[in-house]
């Protein structure tokens, strides 16, 4: 076997000297160097905003999803939107694994796994797309992938269905994120709280806050707000657009008596929500951007430009343990395990 880079840079093509991910094509050779892992994959979860994305540019038609789908992987060797620059994560059984890692690794061939890597660094190659799932955001396909050595993935729970594992395990970072920021009486508010990410968010937040915190759910249709008022997680909830900053921000002022967020949670998958996102935070506050939506220079600019001081945290899809903390909120809440099951299974 030919011996690799640990961080997958033996695969990029151009531009050179790209690491996989920035990369605006890679080689999905399936030929594995000895420090990658061959999984004959099974099942994509692509990201909620590429996902959108291709349905609209498709205008919900499953053979032209079907049809960017395989141009994006053909074209750039992964499964990264060129729109949104976001990928997914996908499920498959380990096929090979690579002389020089296959003592280190916690898997052996036969072992079903979940890449917990972005779908945009992953080589991938596709021979057949076998049905779209657009109402949840999944492809099940017949195809293959690497994992680099520094690649991360978990092992599926055995007590829970595949295609509900790979839902909740593509966001686990956003509620593991959200452990680790939350505080005992923090006023939190999640964007897009009716959304997968959203309400395993208002969960933790819920748990994290206590009963001296204030968790307020932002949602922006009918069918989304009563989601989240039967969840039971939130203090308030609030049916309002993100895009439209000044609305936001005069209600959580009237919600909290001026004193606004402590934490501001962005969990959508459209643009133009990052100026609603900074005005309900106070000053001193932080801004957990978790969409893949969010333009980090209209944050930026946006928040000098009103003269907000806040931290804005970009929502890194690692952290530590955060597969086990997003796997244990599914066997902790029933009402999320019974609504996902619904919903993914």
């Amino acid at each position: 076997m030919k011996k690799g880079n640990p961080f997958g840079c033996h695969r990029v093509i151009e531009p050179k000297g790209a690491l996989p991910q920035p990369a605006h094509k890679i080689s999905n050779d399936m030929e594995i160097f000895d420090n990658e892992m061959l999984v004959d994959v099974d099942t994509l979860n692509i990201d909620s905003a590429s996902f959108t994305q291709l349905k609209d540019e498709a205008a919900g038609d499953v053979e032209k999803i079907k049809k960017l789908i395989l141009n994006i992987v053909n074209t750039r060797g992964k499964m990264q939107n060129p729109v949104t620059g976001s990928g997914g994560m996908f499920i498959g059984t380990v096929e090979k694994i690579g002389a020089a890692i296959k003592d280190k690794v916690s898997v052996k061939p036969g072992d079903k796994i979940a890449s917990l890597v972005s779908l945009s660094l992953t080589p991938l190659r596709i021979d057949e797309i076998l049905e779209v799932k657009k109402d949840i955001d999944q492809v099940r396909v017949k195809g293959k992938a690497v994992l680099f050595e520094t690649g991360i993935y978990a092992k599926l729970p055995a007590d829970l269905p595949q295609s509900l594992a790979l839902a909740v395990l593509d966001v686990a970072g956003a509620p593991a994120q959200t452990a680790k920021l939350v505080r005992p009486g923090n006023t939190v508010v999640v964007i897009g709280a009716s959304g997968k990410s959203g309400l395993l968010c208002c969960y933790e937040a819920r748990k994290r806050a206590g009963i001296s915190g204030k968790i307020i759910g932002l949602c922006s249709s009918e069918s989304g707000e009563k989601r989240v008022k039967d969840m039971g997680f939130c203090d308030h909830v609030v049916r309002l657009s993100a895009t439209d900053a000044v609305a936001c921000y005069e209600k959580i002022h009237e919600i909290t008596g001026g004193k606004l967020a402590d934490l501001v949670i962005n969990c959508v998958n459209i643009p133009n929500t990052e100026m609603s996102s900074i005005m309900m935070t106070r000053d001193g506050g932080i801004v957990y951007f978790f969409s893949m939506a969010t333009s980090f220079t209209k944050a930026a600019l946006g928040a000098e430009g009103i003269g907000k001081d806040v931290d804005m945290i970009i929502g890194n899809g690692y952290t530590k343990d955060h597969a086990a903390i997003t796997i244990n909120i599914l066997r902790e809440s029933e009402k999320i395990r019974k609504l996902y099951g619904e919903i993914y299974c």
